[in-house]
Formats: structure tokens, C-alpha cells, sequence
């Protein structure tokens, strides 16, 4: 009859609709799904891609640094300084008994002002020894501090003969005294490194303001602390960076003309 007829074309179109319908939520549900993967890959890579930027590193891409530490994007290269003269080179790092079991004071002259820092040979005995080493061998005069932090993380790095984020002294070792909840107070002083935790070198990262930074890998060695010239740190962070990003060589020069040591 005329009117099952009518009913059977209905329930097809009817079918029909409702086919079309679902095949259009279910493109819509993968089209989501690939966005949410793709987003979050990015922001994964985003990450990591500024965590090796902070922790910066001895034979790495760069804790800091590069302290490493995660913060926003970072400089090219071509607006890092670079340090015209040639780098020393080392075998190996220096015993840890050379400073272990004592306090230093570290005095760093630069071309934006005096530094002091206390250094923690007890906590830090390795590091401390490295750190002493190399400033009496005039390692760090005349270096730049290559990277300045701004955004998420607040750290001025250096120790870099380089200038470019990649330069040690030729050895690496492994991490010591690292907070387990990642807390870097205003005034620390740590390592950078990259993401091998055996990769700690020359560069070093001054916190002028409280910084979290990730525990993976094993974090930061602290070995010492500001205990003058923290304003200095803070006027330097203050002008920005070259380009006005978060993250990249810092807009005032900071130059690293001399270190002294001496044991307390």
C-alpha cells in the first residue's frame, strides 16, 4: 500500500539523517582528540624545550640552564654574547677534598657591580671544589653572563667562557644538595646543567627572586647563597632582555672581570 511505502522512505531517510549525524559527531570527537594531542605535545615540547634552555649546559644545548630551571622562550644565538678569547680546557674536575668540609666566600667584580657569595663546601663539596678551582685559575675573568630569566623563573646565568650557553671546562660531574621540593630561594646560588644529571660543569645561575624549578632528573646543586650585591642581581633583571623576551642574554652586559676566593 501507497502509505507503508511512505512509511519506508520516512524510516530510511530517517536512518539516513541519523547516519550522517553520528558520522559528523564522530569526525568532530577525532578532530578534538588530534587537537588535544597535538596541544599537548606542544606543550610538553614547550617545556622541555625551556628547561634545557635554563639548565643550559656543559656539552648540552642549555638547567643553567640552564639553571634548567622552565620559564618562557629564549634568545637566538646570534643575540648572545660571545667571549673572544680562548677558553681553558681541564682532564678532569678537581678532588672534592680541595674544598670539603668548609665555608668560602666567593667575591665576583662585574661590570654591573660587586657579588659576594657564600660558598657551602660541607653541603656541596664537590661543586665548591670545582667552583674555587676554576676561579683560581682566572677561568671566569672576563666572561659574560650569557642568559637572563624573567618569566616562571628568575635566575641571571653564567660561567660560560663561551657566551653562547654550551661552554664547560672540559670535565663534568654529578649532582649534589638538590632541594627535593625544587625550591630555589631569592639568593641561591646552583649549577647549571643539562639534562644528563653527570653534566654539571662551569655554569653556574644566580636566583634574584624565589624560583620553583623541576625535581625530574634530580635537580639543581645548591652551593652557596648572595650575601651581598643580591640589588645588583635584581637591577640587572629589572632592564629585561636584549630582545625583550623572558628569556635570552640580558639587555645590560654583564661582564664577570675577576673572582676571589678564600676559605672562612
Amino acid at each position: 500500500m501507497p502509505i507503508d511505502r511512505d512509511r519506508e522512505r520516512a524510516k530510511r531517510r530517517y536512518a539516513k539523517r541519523q547516519a550522517a549525524l553520528q558520522a559528523r559527531a564522530a569526525r568532530q570527537r577525532r578532530n578534538q582528540q588530534v587537537f588535544g594531542a597535538v596541544v599537548a605535545v606542544l606543550v610538553v615540547a614547550a617545556g622541555a624545550y625551556l628547561l634545557t634552555r635554563l639548565t643550559g649546559g656543559d656539552g648540552s644545548p642549555a638547567t643553567a640552564t640552564s639553571p634548567s630551571p622552565s620559564a618562557s622562550a629564549s634568545a637566538s644565538a646570534s643575540s648572545t654574547p660571545t667571549s673572544t678569547r680562548s677558553a681553558q680546557s681541564f682532564p678532569s674536575p678537581p678532588p672534592s677534598s680541595l674544598a670539603a668540609g668548609a665555608q668560602w666566600t666567593a667575591k665576583l667584580a662585574t661590570s654591573a657591580g660587586d657579588i659576594t657569595l657564600q660558598l657551602d663546601g660541607k653541603k656541596a663539596p664537590q661543586t665548591v671544589s670545582s667552583f674555587v678551582f676554576l676561579s683560581q685559575k682566572n677561568f671566569y675573568d672576563d666572561t659574560t653572563c650569557h642568559r637572563l630569566t624573567t618569566q616562571g623563573i628568575y635566575v641571571l646565568q653564567c660561567g660560560d667562557p663561551t657566551g653562547t650557553g654550551t661552554g664547560g671546562p672540559g670535565y663534568q660531574y654529578g649532582i649534589e644538595n638538590a632541594p627535593s621540593d625544587g625550591h630555589y630561594p631569592a639568593g641561591t646560588v646552583a649549577m647549571a646543567r643539562s639534562s644528563d644529571p653527570n653534566s654539571n660543569g662551569s655554569q653556574f645561575f644566580l636566583v634574584y627572586k624565589d624560583t620553583t624549578l623541576p625535581t625530574e632528573g634530580g635537580g639543581y646543586t645548591i652551593f652557596g647563597k648572595v650575601t651581598q650585591g643580591l640589588d645588583v642581581l635584581q637591577q640587572i633583571a629589572a632592564k629585561g632582555t636584549a630582545d625583550g623576551s623572558g628569556d635570552g642574554a640580558p639587555k645590560q652586559t654583564v661582564t664577570i672581570n675577576s673572582i676571589k676566593v678564600a676559605k672562612q
